[in-house]
Protein backbone atom coordinates (compact mmCIF):
# COMPACT_ATOMS: atom_id res chain seq x y z
CA UNK A 1 0.00 0.00 0.00
CA UNK A 2 1.02 2.74 -0.90
CA UNK A 3 1.06 6.12 1.96
CA UNK A 4 1.17 8.86 -0.37
CA UNK A 5 -2.38 7.76 -1.68
CA UNK A 6 -4.15 9.29 1.24
CA UNK A 7 -5.56 12.97 0.47
CA UNK A 8 -3.76 14.39 4.13
CA UNK A 9 -0.85 12.85 4.11
CA UNK A 10 -0.61 14.14 0.41
CA UNK A 11 -0.99 17.88 1.95
CA UNK A 12 2.23 17.58 4.74
CA UNK A 13 5.27 18.93 3.35
CA UNK A 14 8.94 16.67 4.14
CA UNK A 15 9.29 16.67 7.94
CA UNK A 16 11.59 19.00 8.72
CA UNK A 17 14.07 16.56 10.92
CA UNK A 18 13.60 14.02 8.55
CA UNK A 19 15.25 16.59 6.19
CA UNK A 20 18.44 17.79 8.19
CA UNK A 21 18.37 13.85 9.14
CA UNK A 22 19.38 13.07 5.74
CA UNK A 23 21.75 15.94 5.33
CA UNK A 24 23.57 15.30 8.71
CA UNK A 25 23.72 11.39 7.24
CA UNK A 26 25.07 12.48 3.84
CA UNK A 27 27.77 14.87 5.51
CA UNK A 28 28.71 12.30 8.17
CA UNK A 29 29.13 9.43 4.80
CA UNK A 30 31.29 12.21 3.76
CA UNK A 31 33.76 12.11 6.76
CA UNK A 32 32.79 15.75 7.76
CA UNK A 33 32.84 16.41 11.66
CA UNK A 34 29.07 17.01 12.66
CA UNK A 35 27.60 18.82 15.65
CA UNK A 36 23.89 17.86 16.14
CA UNK A 37 21.15 20.34 17.41
CA UNK A 38 18.53 19.16 15.84
CA UNK A 39 15.94 17.63 17.76
CA UNK A 40 17.57 18.21 21.35
CA UNK A 41 18.26 14.46 21.99
CA UNK A 42 20.75 14.07 24.91
CA UNK A 43 24.09 13.66 23.51
CA UNK A 44 25.47 12.48 26.60
CA UNK A 45 23.85 9.26 28.84
CA UNK A 46 21.27 9.36 31.13
CA UNK A 47 22.37 10.17 34.54
CA UNK A 48 22.86 7.13 36.67
CA UNK A 49 20.82 7.10 39.24
CA UNK A 50 17.89 8.00 36.81
CA UNK A 51 18.95 4.72 35.04
CA UNK A 52 19.25 2.61 38.48
CA UNK A 53 15.64 4.07 39.71
CA UNK A 54 14.20 3.39 36.39
CA UNK A 55 15.37 -0.81 36.74
CA UNK A 56 14.15 -0.21 39.91
CA UNK A 57 10.66 0.48 38.92
CA UNK A 58 10.43 -1.47 35.94
CA UNK A 59 11.21 -4.65 38.56
CA UNK A 60 8.32 -3.68 41.03
CA UNK A 61 5.10 -5.48 39.11
CA UNK A 62 2.89 -3.20 40.52
CA UNK A 63 3.97 -0.81 37.47
CA UNK A 64 3.10 -3.63 34.93
CA UNK A 65 0.06 -2.45 34.06
CA UNK A 66 -2.02 0.73 31.80
CA UNK A 67 -1.90 3.90 34.07
CA UNK A 68 -5.35 5.93 34.31
CA UNK A 69 -6.63 7.57 30.88
CA UNK A 70 -5.65 11.00 32.39
CA UNK A 71 -2.73 9.56 33.70
CA UNK A 72 -1.56 9.10 37.36
CA UNK A 73 -3.16 11.20 39.84
CA UNK A 74 0.04 12.11 41.45
CA UNK A 75 2.04 13.26 38.35
CA UNK A 76 -0.95 15.32 37.28
CA UNK A 77 -1.05 17.31 40.88
CA UNK A 78 2.55 17.41 40.33
CA UNK A 79 1.78 19.33 37.11
CA UNK A 80 -0.33 21.17 38.43
CA UNK A 81 1.90 22.56 41.31
CA UNK A 82 4.82 23.26 38.89
CA UNK A 83 2.60 25.62 36.63
CA UNK A 84 1.27 27.32 39.94
CA UNK A 85 4.88 27.69 41.09
CA UNK A 86 6.21 28.89 37.95
CA UNK A 87 3.35 30.67 36.22
CA UNK A 88 1.48 31.72 39.36
CA UNK A 89 -1.45 29.22 36.77
CA UNK A 90 -4.09 27.84 39.12
CA UNK A 91 -5.06 24.12 37.33
CA UNK A 92 -7.45 21.82 38.67
CA UNK A 93 -5.45 17.93 38.70
CA UNK A 94 -8.58 16.28 37.80
CA UNK A 95 -10.45 18.39 35.07
CA UNK A 96 -7.62 20.61 33.80
CA UNK A 97 -4.41 18.46 33.40
CA UNK A 98 -3.69 15.07 31.19
CA UNK A 99 -0.67 13.31 31.00
CA UNK A 100 0.53 12.59 27.01
CA UNK A 101 3.02 10.21 25.62
CA UNK A 102 4.97 13.07 24.66
CA UNK A 103 3.92 17.19 24.03
CA UNK A 104 3.71 15.92 20.22
CA UNK A 105 1.65 13.33 20.82
CA UNK A 106 -0.96 15.44 23.10
CA UNK A 107 -0.94 18.44 20.83
CA UNK A 108 -1.79 16.20 18.07
CA UNK A 109 -5.16 14.78 19.57
CA UNK A 110 -5.90 18.25 21.01
CA UNK A 111 -6.52 19.55 17.90
CA UNK A 112 -8.17 16.36 16.44
CA UNK A 113 -10.35 16.78 19.72
CA UNK A 114 -11.02 20.59 19.33
CA UNK A 115 -11.05 21.57 15.20
CA UNK A 116 -13.52 20.29 12.80
CA UNK A 117 -12.96 20.11 9.34
CA UNK A 118 -12.43 22.95 7.48
CA UNK A 119 -11.77 24.89 10.97
CA UNK A 120 -9.44 27.92 10.32
CA UNK A 121 -6.50 27.97 12.02
CA UNK A 122 -3.94 30.52 12.47
CA UNK A 123 0.43 29.17 12.62
CA UNK A 124 3.23 31.39 13.44
CA UNK A 125 5.84 30.51 10.55
CA UNK A 126 8.25 29.28 11.97
CA UNK A 127 6.76 26.67 14.50
CA UNK A 128 7.76 23.04 15.11
CA UNK A 129 6.40 20.94 12.52
CA UNK A 130 3.41 19.24 14.46
CA UNK A 131 1.78 22.89 15.27
CA UNK A 132 1.01 23.00 11.64
CA UNK A 133 1.19 18.93 10.74
CA UNK A 134 -1.54 18.39 13.27
CA UNK A 135 -4.05 20.80 11.77
CA UNK A 136 -3.68 19.36 8.10
CA UNK A 137 -3.93 15.52 9.26
CA UNK A 138 -7.49 17.06 11.39
CA UNK A 139 -8.64 18.42 8.39
CA UNK A 140 -8.61 21.86 9.40
CA UNK A 141 -7.67 25.13 7.30
CA UNK A 142 -4.22 26.20 8.29
CA UNK A 143 -3.47 29.87 7.53
CA UNK A 144 0.22 30.71 8.56
CA UNK A 145 1.77 34.34 9.41
CA UNK A 146 5.24 34.88 9.41
CA UNK A 147 7.15 35.61 12.09
CA UNK A 148 10.41 37.99 11.87
CA UNK A 149 13.48 39.05 13.82
CA UNK A 150 12.36 42.19 16.05
CA UNK A 151 8.78 41.64 15.03
CA UNK A 152 6.31 42.40 18.36
CA UNK A 153 3.37 39.99 17.67
CA UNK A 154 0.75 41.11 20.32
CA UNK A 155 1.79 44.81 18.20
CA UNK A 156 0.24 43.05 15.42
CA UNK A 157 -3.07 41.65 16.98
Amino acid sequence: MDLFNFPRIKKLPPYIFSVTDDLKNRALEQGRDIIDMSMGNPDQPTPKPIVNKLIEATADSSNHRYSASKGISELRSAIANWYSDRYDVKLDADSETVVTMGSKEGLAHMVLGIIDEGDVVLCPDPAYPIHAYSVTVAGGDLKRFPLHPGDDFFENM
